[in-house]
């Protein structure tokens, strides 16, 4: 997460994860430099890989060279203001109060009233995570200890463990599309061969796993309300990151108790649940779609790049205006991946001032609700397919 770990954090050397589908390999090393903020190449290799820059394909540039060149394209809007940082958690604390609090009102009218005030409530949430998750990068405060005080409270109002989360989705940032890394920080997907390679059952866990009622509908309210409260898959040794779970468990068991001396724990699980269920289906589908579409980029490690991952690999969401806002322009997620220090509101302008960048894979909300038929990666077509092509094309063989 452009390099805000401070010291070398290690994973478990040589410790097999066993993933829902697949075991993979966590190894020992520095979780993620950014190649962009921090001035290394990725891995502190020089590979030969073909420039991001469409106008103008240099082939056989070293991956160090690369770097500079986006470096030159997006260092100018990396960091943070204060002031436009102050005021994005202004304009999203205040307005999710009192949303909730028109919500709790709202169950002396109906409750149904409740549940309809529950949808803004939700999107402010997820604004609120979106600001956390740039406090985690390290772009929204000049000081990462600031960035992580405000972070860490603003993963109690998400339901997120602040250092785990963080840790995990700089594990996402540093290996997205590369086939040798799956299973943390990403929404789990396998090859049309390991598919078929698995037996009945792992076949049919792995489809219910993808169908978009279990991917959308219960695993944002398992991910948020359970996982983050307990989250096993990761090793023992992350000490900062379950002494963030614990923290913020400890935390949020002290609003509840606050809640129940005061509006009563029935008001607040009404009021809270449906808000809950909202911004885990709607940031699910958000995280899905950034990633998931059919010419997305998936490549064996030895043939990956961190720039074309970025490139090809992460979509440009294109939402109204007023979503945009809400999602604190987080569609605009291939920018976001090749420079995680430039914060959300700087997003739109580095795309709007490159025309370079403009060339990517443009999605609309329609197009990204078709692609929940999508799940398995066909390493011969090299597409994101479904499991009725992937039938069809076995039975051609």
């Amino acid at each position: 997460m452009g390099g805000v770990e401070g010291p070398r954090e290690e994973l478990a050397g040589d410790q097999k994860r066993a993933g829902p589908f697949y075991s993979n390999l966590i190894s020992d090393h520095q979780i993620f430099v950014d190649p962009v903020s921090d001035g290394q190449a990725p891995g502190g290799q020089a590979r030969e890989e073909e420039t991001p820059d469409a106008e103008t394909p240099d082939q056989g540039i070293p991956e160090e060279r690369i770097s500079q060149k986006w470096r030159a394209i997006l260092g100018p809007y990396g960091g943070a203001d204060l002031r436009r940082s102050l005021t994005q958690i202004l304009t999203s604390v205040v307005p999710l109060f009192i949303f909730w609090y028109a919500a709790y009102r709202a169950l002396s009218v109906g409750y149904w009233l409740t549940l309809i005030l529950a949808v803004p409530t939700a999107g402010f949430v997820m604004r609120l995570f979106l600001i956390q998750h740039d406090c985690g990068h390290g772009s929204f405060f000049k000081s990462q200890k600031v960035a992580d005080f405000v972070g860490f409270w603003l993963g109690v109002a998400t339901l997120t463990p602040y250092r785990y989360w963080r840790k995990t989705h700089a594990y996402h940032h540093a290996h997205s599309g590369d086939l040798g890394f799956r299973g943390l920080g990403d929404v789990d997907t396998i090859t049309v061969s390991e598919y078929h390679e698995k037996t009945f059952l792992g076949r049919l866990r792995y489809r219910l796993y993808r169908h978009p009622f279990v991917l959308l509908g219960l695993g944002g309210f398992f991910v948020f309300a359970l996982k983050h409260r307990f989250p096993w898959d990761i090793p023992r040794r992350w000490k900062r990151e379950w002494a963030s779970v614990w923290k913020t468990n400890a935390a949020l068991a002290a609003i509840l108790v606050l809640a129940g001396l005061t509006i009563g724990l029935k008001a607040a699980m009404l009021v809270h649940l449906p808000v809950l269920i909202v911004t885990g289906t709607v940031g699910v589908w958000l995280f899905y779609v950034q990633h998931q579409f059919e010419d997305t980029y998936w490549k064996e490690h030895t043939d990956w790049s961190y720039f074309e991952a970025g490139l090809e690999g992460s979509s440009y969401l294109v939402l109204p205006k007023p979503l945009q806002w809400v999602t604190a322009s987080i569609g605009i997620h291939h920018i976001h991946h090749l420079s995680a220090r430039i914060p959300n509101y700087r997003l739109q302008q580095c795309l709007d001032e490159n025309p370079q960048l403009q060339h990517v894979t443009r999605i609309t909300i329609w197009d990204g609700l078709k692609t929940l038929r999508l799940a398995l990666w066909d390493e011969d077509s090299r597409r994101l397919i479904s499991f009725r092509e992937a039938r069809r094309l076995a039975s051609t063989v």
